[in-house]
């Protein structure tokens, strides 16, 4: 039988999870754009790779170290190589699954909406975390600083993370908008980091006074780094909105889109998966309604911003 390449290993949990896995193999685990991937052919006798796309919620770097072993789980259950797939942004993720070039997207809730409205991308299953289905969007600054709230920062460095997510710049714009401002003349400067965790970075760092981010990030990165904790300082946190959620593409096969939803459904009640959930601060993954996202698409359509 041919030897699929092997992903280099990152970190103990994954060392871990090789050796309580009962097979031995591991299937081919790429970090590739899509023009190498359609590229690659494949023996009447080899089975397609499954294209997976990250959206950048946390950095590619962070990305591989974080999803690796969860895509090399579906994988192995799904008898298929996974090509991981990762692009700068958002709307760059929406349009691989939109030309069929992605088979499954773990994208942000924003991207959600704008996906299942311009090209009715599904929703597949959603991650379940302390019992909830939701998430926040939190404004945080540095440890030391004396801001109290979004009116503190006027004229300060702001980190947007991408520019078509919720949290890290649809909510932060609309709380902007209830002081009579707009970012652009609020703000003494904007940038955007492409990611959350880079967002966190920047504040942890002094190098923005403040951004809003995904509060399951911030959480995560927190548990993973207590230092983050004590050099950034939540002064506010939105209203809960419906958790980033796990999409397919809307042309997928009933049979695979099928496969995929047990394969997640499941995933928690065996031991390897399990593990790799909590790895992931994840109970479970769950069927959720489309309508846990209104309140998402509601703030979405009233600060309508340009994606840029």
């Amino acid at each position: 039988m041919k030897q699929w390449f092997q992903f280099l290993c990152l970190g103990v949990v994954a060392l871990a999870l090789m050796a309580c896995d009962a097979s031995p193999r591991r299937l081919d685990f790429r970090f590739s754009d899509v023009d190498a991937a359609s590229a690659m052919v494949y023996s009447p006798n080899e089975a397609q790779p499954l294209r997976v796309a990250v959206a950048a919620v946390i950095s590619p770097k962070g990305n591989v170290e974080s999803y690796s072993d969860l895509l090399d789980y579906i994988g192995r259950k799904m008898h298929r190589p996974v090509h991981l797939i990762q692009r700068q942004t958002y709307a760059e993720v929406n349009e691989l699954i939109h030309k069929g070039e992605v088979d499954l997207g773990f994208v942000c809730t924003s991207a959600y909406i704008a996906g299942q409205r311009d090209f009715g991308m599904e929703l597949l299953v959603a991650p379940q975390v302390n019992g909830e289905t939701v998430y926040y969007s939190l404004l945080i600054v540095p440890s030391d600083s004396s801001a109290r709230s979004m009116a503190d920062l006027r004229g300060k460095v702001f980190a947007f993370t991408d520019p078509m997510s919720l949290t890290g710049r649809v909510y932060p714009t609309a709380l902007v908008k209830t002081l009579g401002e707009s970012p652009e003349t609020f703000f003494g400067r904007v940038f955007f980091t492409y990611s959350h965790d880079n967002a966190i970075k920047a504040v942890a760092n002094k190098v923005a006074d403040g951004a809003n981010v995904d509060s399951l990030v911030y959480e995560f990165f927190v548990a993973r780094d207590p230092t983050i904790a004590q050099r950034t300082r939540v002064i506010h946190r939105s209203a809960a909105f419906g958790i980033p959620p796990v999409v397919v593409n809307p042309k997928l096969s009933p049979q695979l889109k099928e496969a995929l939803r047990e394969l997640l459904l499941q995933m928690h009640t065996d031991q390897v998966g399990q593990t790799l959930l909590q790895g992931l601060m994840i109970e479970r993954f769950v069927p959720v309604s489309d309508r846990i996202y209104d309140s998402a698409r509601a703030l979405v359509n009233q600060v309508n911003l340009v994606q840029r």
